[in-house]
């Protein structure tokens, strides 16, 4: 039920590399802060920017040394991997070599695109990474660095809208970097609209706009990072398959889901399939996902059934 004599108050900060930011009803006390504590401590985990953070020291420990995790780390790597074998490999949690040999990582970026050879000796020594019966530890297995660059933020948005709903807070949108979590109405009773991001300068693209009530929206798209060599732009998303950036022809790709993490993973997940494999993974699992490419917009049932 909405609160017709509440008030949107705004909120922002930085967190992740991004902005961040909250248009929420009746906001309880600190809520900023709130906001920015849940988001840090996702930082303090999950960062390979950051050289005490868990990845970073679960990347350093010797390949077959079982670590134990912090609940929320361990819960992401779960899902991480799930996303990886449901999506025959389109999405892969242990990419980080590959992810630093592009730049793409916390290192500097190269001048040159990586040669087909050093790319392909990287894959043949990735490994793995897999957990113990209890669940609580993993390990590296062989050379496999941990990278949640496709997974971390829309955590870390779940994350802090699962604080403010634990402070009984039920009226709010909250945005970490684009991608997006709503719950509840605003005072005049409408949802909480959002525009679907578009590709800049595609041409025929339609606007959309969706309504997030108990939803979380993600998108991936080539046109956020890229890398300039060789006189060439590569776009950031890797596919996990070729060790190489994608060349598909689609320009983003939009998920819907209950969790922002979910619509995360996926979206890079769809945007490494393509428009056909992707469309059909979509259909496999049941999403709700929009894919945009030169050919147009691709959009699965469940999508179009949220637009009747």
């Amino acid at each position: 039920m909405r609160e017709a004599g509440g008030r949107i108050a705004t909120f922002s900060g930085r967190s992740m590399g991004t902005g961040w930011s909250l248009r929420i009803v009746s906001p309880p006390p600190a809520v900023a802060q709130g906001v920015q504590a849940a988001l840090d401590r996702v930082v303090a985990q999950m960062s390979q920017w950051e050289e005490d953070s868990d990845i970073s020291r679960f990347n350093r420990a010797r390949p077959g040394q079982w670590r134990m995790l912090p609940p929320e780390f361990s819960a992401v790597l779960q899902a991480a991997l799930d996303v990886a074998q449901a999506s025959d490999g389109a999405f892969d949690p242990a990419m980080g070599a590959l992810v630093d040999l592009w730049g793409f990582g916390p290192g500097r970026r190269p001048a040159a695109a990586p040669a087909d050879a050093v790319t392909a000796a990287i894959l043949a020594e990735r490994g793995h990474v897999e957990f113990d019966a209890t669940g609580l530890r993993a390990r590296r297995v062989g050379q496999a660095r941990l990278d949640f660059s496709g997974i971390a933020k829309g955590f870390g948005v779940d994350q802090a809208a699962e604080w403010l709903l634990a402070q009984g807070v039920r009226h709010f949108l909250l945005e970490v970097g684009g991608e997006l979590r709503g719950h509840g109405l605003r005072p005049d009773g409408q949802p909480w609209w959002v525009d679907v991001e578009q590709p800049p300068g595609l041409e025929g693209a339609l606007p959309m706009r969706v309504a997030l009530h108990e939803l979380a929206i993600a998108t991936s798209g080539d046109y956020r990072r890229w890398l300039d060599a060789d006189g060439r732009r590569f776009s950031h998303t890797l596919d996990p398959r070729t060790g190489r950036p994608v060349k598909n022809g689609l320009r983003s790709v939009t998920v819907l889901h209950r969790t922002c993490m979910l619509a995360d993973a996926w979206a890079t997940a769809l945007s490494v399939a393509g428009a056909e494999a992707g469309l059909a993974l979509a259909e496999a699992q049941g999403l709700a996902a929009c894919l945009v490419g030169g050919d147009g917009e691709h959009m699965s049932t469940a999508w179009r059934a949220m637009l009747d």
